[in-house]
């Protein structure tokens, strides 16, 4: 079959009005299809294709240039393939099928596990465990038997002042003679080992979209990571995986460790919750300050003031902390970081200090570990480790707990989630976590609680669901129960997720890989298991409305008004909720347009997974970008007009930041760290502090004067 005849058919294959570049899903089985068929320049146009039907075919192999970024799902069963180290090209592949390849064997499995750090499903079999041990212990432990087959008979060969023509000859010898010599594993293995000695490890970048987590990517994702399917993010994020598949397979999604990086094996025994230092300020500040600067990782650092736009925010650089590092270690600049919230006051009664209205301790999460910070002194207060998770989101709930006396007090609980899907839930009072939730099998997005019910709490996962937990109240035991209450089914990954505030009872918006949905959550409906009620609609960079669009930023910034950052370069969405979804309808899968209030004026990177979040109180909006640069927009005014008896009319022009606040030149070993990426920024409810979070494994924190 000629390239022309497969082009042909490809055009039959979808509606004449889609264009080649929106086609999510192909099938192309049963065609005759020769590798020479498969054409790089038409599949080019493929760039959002994500899932690809190759079987009974006559394929040996594949090109090594389609160029298909985006391909999550890829069944290649009944063909003649002899070779799958091609399979690289698809970084965000998470689910492969090649049965009845005969030429095919375990050797095959092996090399594709290693290639694809996303890959979940491998003909059918979830593949997770084996995955670990492939390409973390494996890769480990054949690294050090390389190293020492060096060591021990080549290392001298080289003299100390040697030319490039030494390096190769020598070079070759090597790797022959480690490929002859080198044995581990068992013997049906022995192909890969001999492949696997003479391949790097793949450095995972940042899904773009165009991570690819999760997790930026993801931002390294996003992003991918192994828990990123895609960077989410992440990215970066986790870096279809943040925060960065892209998780957010968050460089995705945002970038983040490599699998290789990360800890052997997850055991209680390496979960860390110590008592950190009381938020006291000494008298003898100066020195304690200087002493916790030098364990905390802060790095020096030289302000540079620049901003943008019509008003001037008032901000002052406290602290750059390098405080999730991987192992403790100060070398540690890959680390992504995703989330951050502040921890709710609680009310014990008394009046309150309207000065101090607003707590300073900030939860923040990235690797293997989640830390409490103090953001005046810069203290981390406790810090939380579990070996080989990658934390992507926290959230703070407050519950009245029964004390052994029989006495009832509010206690903050905090839930972190990540790559391995389960929820941990921490007494930080206590430094203690009780529990854990095994609430899916793929990595964890986002979290958040129900302002209505405490004890709600929903999880965002790269499987395509969002799950809705009641969490239980502990006993003075920390006996609890949990119970899933709402499984709601999402049409690609849930990124981020809000609920809607005059309603959160009732309704939950979430913003996806490819769209942005809405569905009722309502518990008196005796159906547990739901599809969204309403997709919406947006511009799309052409300029034409379409509901295909990741959706890698969502909040409120009042009761009504929508803020979202989707596929359009260079802008953010301000909608309103009541003017786009009508409650009073009925039935399911409706497609709305938003209605759009006015757009944001942004950076106009392609990077995903670079969230935003929003100060309600004080009608603020933040999103950091590609530079290390937070923008930040005040909106009240424009609210004000947006809420008035006419409704106002939709501001034509782009609305610009008030300020653009820039990264500082900061000095890491006497070099200056460049290539930042903000993967989230976070303001406490009255804009005292701003916590910026990084894909340098660096939290900013700035004051507001």
């Amino acid at each position: 079959m000629s390239k022309i005849t497969t082009e042909l058919l490809l055009e039959r294959a979808v509606p004449k009005s889609t264009r080649l570049r929106k086609i999510e899903t192909l099938n192309l089985s049963k065609l005759q299809l020769k590798t020479g068929d498969l054409d790089p320049r038409l599949f080019s146009r493929l760039r959002h294709l994500q899932k690809l039907d190759l079987s009974d075919n006559l394929l040996d192999k594949f090109p090594n240039s389609l160029a298909l970024p985006d391909l999550r799902v890829l069944n290649c069963n009944n063909n003649k393939l002899e070779d799958v180290t091609a399979l690289k090209q698809f970084p965000l592949l998470e689910e492969l099928t090649y049965e009845n390849n005969v030429h095919l064997t375990f050797n095959d499995d092996y090399k594709v596990i290693f290639l694809l750090e996303n890959l979940r499903l491998l003909n059918g079999k979830d593949i997770t465990k084996l995955a670990n041990h492939v390409r973390r212990v494996s890769s480990r432990k054949l690294t050090s038997k390389v190293t020492a087959h060096w060591e021990k008979f080549f290392r001298d060969q080289l003299p100390e002042k040697h030319t490039a023509e030494q390096v190769r000859s020598i070079k070759e010898k090597f790797l022959e003679s480690a490929q002859a010599n080198i044995v581990y594993g068992p013997s049906s293995l022995s192909e890969f080992t001999r492949w696997r000695v003479t391949v790097k490890p793949s450095k995972r970048k940042r899904n773009s979209s165009k991570s690819g987590s999760g997790n930026k990517r993801s931002k390294s994702q996003a992003n991918t990571k192994e828990e990123a399917e895609a960077t989410p993010r992440k990215s970066r994020h986790v870096q279809e995986d943040p925060a960065p598949d892209q998780p957010r397979t968050s460089n995705q999604p945002a970038e983040g460790a490599s699998p290789e990086q990360a800890a052997e094996g997850t055991q209680d025994s390496a979960e860390q919750f110590p008592k950190g230092p009381s938020h006291r300020r000494s008298s003898q500040l100066p020195g304690e300050q200087k002493s916790q600067e030098q364990d905390n990782g802060v790095i020096s650092l030289t302000p540079v003031k620049n901003s943008k736009g019509k008003e001037n925010i008032s901000a002052e650089p406290l602290h750059f902390l390098q405080c999730h590092s991987k192992g403790n270690s100060r070398e540690d600049f890959k680390t992504q970081l995703w989330s951050g919230t502040f921890e709710p006051l609680i009310d014990s009664g008394a009046k309150k200090d309207p000065v101090v209205s607003s707590s300073r301790t900030v939860a923040t999460c990235g690797g293997e570990s989640v830390c409490l910070i103090d953001c005046e002194t810069g203290v981390v207060l406790k810090k939380y480790k579990v070996a080989a998770e990658e934390f992507f989101s926290v959230a703070w709930t407050t519950l009245t707990m029964v004390n052994s006396d029989s006495r009832r007090r509010s206690h903050n609980i905090l839930a972190a989630a990540g790559r391995r899907g389960i929820v941990k839930l921490i007494h930080v009072a206590s430094d203690f976590c009780y529990g854990e939730i095994k609430a899916h099998k793929k990595p964890i997005a986002t979290v958040c609680f129900s302002p209505a019910r405490e004890t709600h709490l929903f999880t965002a996962s790269y499987d395509k669901r969002i799950a809705l937990w009641d969490i239980g109240i502990p006993d003075s035991d920390y006996n609890f129960k949990a119970s899933q209450l709402l499984l709601l089914e999402a049409p690609s990954i849930p990124l981020r997720i809000a609920l809607v505030p005059t309603c959160p009872e009732q309704y939950l918006l979430a913003g996806c890989e490819s769209s942005c949905c809405a569905w009722n959550i309502k518990l008196d409906k005796e159906t547990k298991s739901r599809t969204f009620e309403a997709i919406f609609q947006f511009p799309d960079e052409d300029g034409e409305v379409t509901s295909s669009h990741r959706v890698d930023g969502l909040a409120f910034l009042n009761d009504d008004v929508v803020v979202s950052k989707s596929s359009k370069p260079g802008c953010i969405y301000l909608w309103s909720w009541s003017r786009t979804f009508d409650m009073k309808a009925k039935g399911c899968q409706r497609t709305v347009a938003a209605a759009i209030l006015a757009e944001l004026e942004w950076s106009s990177t392609d990077l995903s997974y670079l969230t935003l979040s929003t100060c309600p109180a004080k009608g603020y909006v933040f999103c950091g970008d590609e530079k290390g640069s937070v923008w930040m927009y005040h909106l009240s005014s424009y609210i004000t007009a947006w809420s008035s008896p006419a409704k106002g009319k939709r501001s034509e022009k782009r609305i610009p930041p008030v300020q653009i606040l820039k990264w500082p030149e900061l000095r890491a070993n006497g070099e200056q760290l460049a290539e930042i990426l903000v993967n989230n920024v976070v303001a406490d409810p009255t804009f005292s502090y701003l916590v910026v979070l990084t894909s340098v494994n660096i939290t900013a924190i700035w004051k507001k004067s």
